[in-house]
């Protein structure tokens, strides 16, 4: 049996990941902070014949990462995939120079640090060939020029891009692979409707990396299955 743990998995992207990863014969873990929104996920995966379980986990919090590692270590001595999908973005109205400092700390702590916590902390359950994805942005990218749009957001995305370089270079050696993903513009409640992707489309390049890629693709980031500038 392979395993897939997955952050942020009660809905979007992190969900349909789930499902199509269930579908390639993957047990599927949900990490999610609402017990409510996480038995809605897996009632939709159980209908849909997707093994899963569900983990209460908040990303901005170590403790409780480690306590989601104890809960999935009941099941599993390994992890095939660790997904970090789960984040947020609430300065869609701040630039740089008015967004709260509490706003910026919680962006960075969730969706940067969050990710490297939770890489971190399930170490031990991650062997040659286990493959480790962040879910990132193009808005994190610095290559061709930075946006002011959402900028907690974006610096955020930028922390996490560098975190994925780093963690890749630590267990390059070891057989496991590290990579970050831009999904696109989605819809999904972060995207909104118009967004031009489907969700879909979107979790399709995290499903590629977990499943289909060659171990040796790591430390890089990826679009649409092609690799990407930072």
């Amino acid at each position: 049996m392979k395993y897939a743990f997955i952050t942020g998995a009660n809905k979007g992207i992190g969900l349909e990941t789930a499902r199509q990863l269930g579908h390639k014969g993957f047990h599927v873990f949900l990490g999610v902070r609402s017990a409510v929104r996480g038995e809605l996920a897996m009632r939709q995966l159980e209908t849909d014949g997707v093994a899963a379980s569900l983990i209460l986990m908040d990303v901005s919090k170590p403790d409780s990462i480690q306590q989601a590692l104890e809960e999935v270590k009941k099941h599993t001595e390994h992890l095939d995939v660790l997904i970090n999908n789960a984040g947020i973005l609430h300065d869609r109205n701040h630039g740089i120079f008015d967004m709260p400092e509490e706003l910026f700390a919680e962006t960075i702590q969730t969706n940067a640090l969050g990710a490297l916590h939770t890489v971190r902390i399930f170490r031990p359950l991650l062997k040659e060939g286990s493959r480790v994805i962040n879910i990132s942005s193009g808005g994190g990218a610095i290559s061709e020029g930075v946006s002011t749009w959402a900028p907690a957001y974006c610096i955020s995305k930028t922390t996490m891009n560098a975190v994925t370089l780093q963690l890749a270079a630590a267990l390059r050696a070891e057989g496991i692979a590290v990579n970050a993903v831009c999904p696109g513009w989605v819809r999904t409640d972060m995207g909104g409707a118009a967004a031009s992707r489907s969700v879909d489309e979107g979790a399709d390049t995290p499903v590629w990396l977990a499943s289909e890629a060659e171990i040796h693709h790591t430390g890089k980031f990826f679009r649409d299955r092609r690799e990407i500038p930072w």
